[in-house]
């Protein structure tokens, strides 16, 4: 007789073979039942886990039919929704690796498992399969039961440092950063602080909306530690790490108010006589402005008007004399105050030197010194210091920072902050292939952070480029060389733009078509530029469109043409190159989605493993990218590029799925029979902007 769900068509044969959908695992014996994969897991149900991380907890019931077995296992499978309402499965996407399981993700024992690092705002669908040792046997998926939630706003991350401003003998004047993953607005940070010979439950906690805070009523010259927190609408996220100031013991602080009396004394006098000032030159205004408004009423009120504590950019070429504006946003610094090193290089308008500057009551810094040469005309030196007049409005760490100029001598000078590694495209060609695709990533970061500042004040920089990037010692980029910089003006689709005069040169190779066009320049326009810097950096300095001429390189990319992936180019990072390079700039990404991107590629290292390299060395430009949105099958693909006509030869080649038409090489096509060549570039190109999407999700294998 033969043992369940086995038969046999031999009268007393040894051996019953299993029936239909039956199975026995490697294991068992040829007298045991044959048995089946389990059904599904039941009662699947999620939940929030307390604490930072975005951690969702997942439970279930095992399987109700076990397919006749003692033994089960489960693995989970997550993917992200383009939105809460999942009609088609088939449109969400990996979750990749950056989402961790605790315990595992596969072979799992247990009923229950914990998803951490989830993104906040995203609906996630999982899927809990239930499997045994004949699973691997049966020609079907593992059954599984699903679930889909949207992940809601998560407390904020660590603050991840603070700085000490100044110190009193009974306060500290403290500041800090953002966190890394605010996860919404922040309200408000909590700061706790004890004396350093106690411990935390005797700590004294202040709030504060800003990120700068005095803490007071300490006593003189004793260590305090600090920790902070940051809240947003869902609750503080976890304190700092401690960090130890100390306040300003009185010996010190006596030695200072005997060193600074004099000055106080001159201070108090020098106010009367400025006050008295003032006060004559009120009367003035008040008289004149009964017959004429100021020239510079308007502009200064666009200036110190906020909307949302930003600033925005007063162009110095709107004031009647630009060196008013100078005068305003830069400060003067006395020469003796400055000493000049050595000649380092040449400007438009001069020479370029590194030198120390020791302000008064400060350490002495190294800096970089723009000197305007003798004999320049009134127009030149105009020119020349508008830079300064742009550069004292802005204060970002990625933005080259202004100490001062030097306008009371006959040879003005301008004083900015000296970067030792010099312009990033040299920087980049004389260390070739010395940095990480991470590395360089951050490096990329630091710029569109730069530019992102920019922006938001209103600001286009028109001349974006590597050579145009600054690198410091610690690899930090700065924007820098503002010559053709404007701010925006008008309104032209909800995009604030500028149009440029006729005589004014372009950076034709750096310039989005609207722009050489049209000669209008936008912050869309600077996002182009970005995606050109971007491929220098990635091809470590090599020069954009190579040496093709200006008409070439402006026919080309009117024509839909666009530079393919630098040799090692991640395709995540191309991907957001030719976003960058959209025809259309309201179709580009802003510099804050660009952030975003990026922040996302460095959360998750894996998205930017290198692919198969690629060789930049020749001009085969790719095209601007297809709409992939609905590609699911190789027919569909092909239909998009309008080629057809080619299915057979796909068919033959075994290429039937996306993923294999992803990885076509050259080689690959011209073996298909493919015999035109601007065909060849054609699928080729295709193929690789498809690799991209499939990196990024965007298409389902």
């Amino acid at each position: 007789m033969c043992p369940p769900n086995s038969r046999t068509s031999h009268e007393g044969s040894s051996v019953c073979e299993c029936r239909s959908g039956f199975y026995r695992a490697a294991g068992d014996a040829n007298s045991s039942a044959c048995t089946t994969p389990p059904s599904a897991p039941v009662s699947l149900s999620w939940e929030y886990e307390s604490g930072d991380g975005g951690g969702v907890s997942l439970r279930w019931r095992p399987p109700v039919d076990m397919g006749g077995r003692s033994e089960v296992w489960y693995g989970v499978v997550c993917r992200i929704c383009p939105s809460p309402s999942i009609t088609n499965p088939a449109s969400c996407s990996w979750c990749g690796e950056g989402v961790t399981f605790s315990p595992v993700q596969t072979n799992l024992k247990q009923t229950s498992v914990t998803l951490n690092n989830l993104l906040t705002r995203v609906t996630y669908l999982i899927q809990v399969q239930a499997m045994n040792e004949v699973s691997a046997l049966s020609p079907f998926p593992a059954r599984y039961t699903s679930i889909n939630f949207t992940t809601s706003q998560s407390v904020p991350s660590t603050v991840p440092m603070m700085h000490q401003l100044s110190r009193a003998p009974d306060s500290i004047t403290l500041s800090w950063p953002q966190p890394d993953r605010p996860n919404g607005d922040i309200l408000e940070y909590q700061l706790r602080y004890f004396d350093k010979a106690s411990d935390v439950d005797s700590a004294v906690s202040v709030y504060s909306e800003t990120n700068t805070l005095t803490v007071g009523s300490l006593i003189a010259g004793s260590i305090y530690a600090f920790q902070i927190r940051a809240r947003n609408e869902r609750g503080f996220g976890p304190f700092s790490n401690t960090v130890y100031f100390t306040t300003l013991p009185l010996e010190e602080h006596s030695q200072q108010v005997q060193n600074q009396l004099p000055l106080l004394v001159g201070s108090v006098m020098g106010g009367a006589a400025f006050l008295l000032v003032v006060a004559a030159i009120v009367v003035v205004v008040v008289f004149r402005s009964k017959r004429r408004a100021s020239p510079y009423s308007d502009r200064l009120q666009r200036y110190i008007s906020n909307r949302g504590g930003v600033k925005y950019y007063v162009d110095p070429s709107t004031y009647e004399d630009p060196s008013e504006a100078v005068k305003e946003f830069a400060r003067e610094i006395e020469s003796t105050h400055l000493k000049i090193e050595e000649v380092i290089g040449s400007a438009q308008f001069g020479e370029v030197s590194r030198g120390r500057y020791r302000p008064p009551g400060r350490r002495e810094l190294l800096v970089a010194v723009k000197t305007l040469r003798l004999g320049a005309s009134d127009r030149e030196k105009s020119m020349f210091l508008s830079e300064a007049g742009v550069l004292g409005q802005f204060d970002h760490p990625n933005v080259l920072k202004l100490e001062g100029v030097i306008t009371r001598v006959p040879s003005a000078r301008i004083i900015t902050e000296f970067m030792e590694n010099g312009p990033l495209d040299s920087f980049l060609r004389e260390n070739e292939g010395q940095f990480s695709v991470l590395q360089l990533v951050g490096m990329l970061r630091g710029v569109g952070a730069g530019m992102r500042y920019l922006s938001e004040r209103n600001f286009v920089h028109r001349d974006l480029a590597a050579r145009n990037v600054l690198v410091n010692s610690n690899l930090v980029c700065k924007v820098s060389d503002f010559g053709l910089s404007r701010l925006m003006r008008g309104m032209d689709h909800n995009m604030p733009t500028y149009t440029a005069s006729l005589g004014s040169k372009i950076p034709v190779r750096w310039t989005a078509p609207e722009a050489f066009q049209h000669r209008k320049f936008s912050s869309a326009s600077d996002v182009w530029s970005f995606g050109i810097l971007m491929w220098e950096v990635m091809s470590y300095g090599e020069r954009p469109y190579w040496d093709m001429s200006n008409q070439e390189v402006m026919k080309a990319v009117a024509e839909q043409f666009r530079l393919p992936a630098p040799t090692g180019c991640p395709s995540a990072l191309h991907s957001l190159m030719l976003q960058c390079w959209q025809a259309e700039r309201e179709d580009r990404p802003s510099f804050e989605s660009i952030l975003s991107s990026m922040d996302r590629l460095i959360r998750h290292p894996v998205s930017l493993k290198t692919d198969i390299m690629r060789s930049c060395s020749q001009p085969l430009l790719t095209p601007t990218p297809t709409d992939f949105s609905s590609v699911s099958t190789v027919s569909d693909w092909l239909r998009a590029l309008r080629m057809e006509r080619y299915q057979d030869e796909f068919a033959r080649a075994h290429l039937d799925t996306l993923d294999r038409v992803s990885r076509l090489t050259v080689e690959d096509i011209q073996n298909l029979g493919v015999n035109l060549l601007g065909h060849q570039r054609k699928i080729f190109n295709a193929a690789q902007q498809l690799k991209a999407h499939l990196t990024q999700g965007q298409v389902e294998v």
